[in-house]
């Protein structure tokens, strides 16, 4: 059975293209936080891939709310910045349970290495 990936971003050309990345696993989409927990809740996913700067519900708060209730579930955090520095978003994302963090954007061996480092 696939792994599956739920890919949390507002950008519809970057879930694609993180989509294409992650060929071989069921990939799922959502275009903020508040639609990922509920995708999530509905079909839950082996590993979730957010983005931080989103409009609804932003990233630290959706990987918060994810980890509180499903501490298990994996969670790669990426982020280009906004108002300040990507690393200092992507710290901030490690500090409220994200498994890993990886600056936009992606370099697809960096993405499925990550990937495959934390569901196989």
């Amino acid at each position: 059975m696939k792994k599956r990936i739920l890919i949390i971003d507002d950008d519809p050309h970057t879930r694609m293209l993180l989509g294409l990345m992650l060929e071989g696993y069921d990939i799922a989409e959502a275009e903020n936080g508040e639609k990922g927990l509920r995708a999530h809740r509905e079909n839950p996913a082996d590993l979730v891939i957010t983005d931080i700067i989103m409009p609804d519900k932003e990233g630290i708060e959706t990987i918060r709310e994810l980890k509180q209730d499903w501490p298990e579930l994996k969670i790669i955090a990426v982020s280009a910045g906004g108002y300040a520095e990507p690393k200092d978003y992507l710290e901030l994302a490690t500090l409220v349970g994200a498994d890993d963090t990886i600056r936009k954007p992606v370099e697809p061996d960096e993405l499925i290495g990550a990937v495959r480092k934390l569901i196989g």
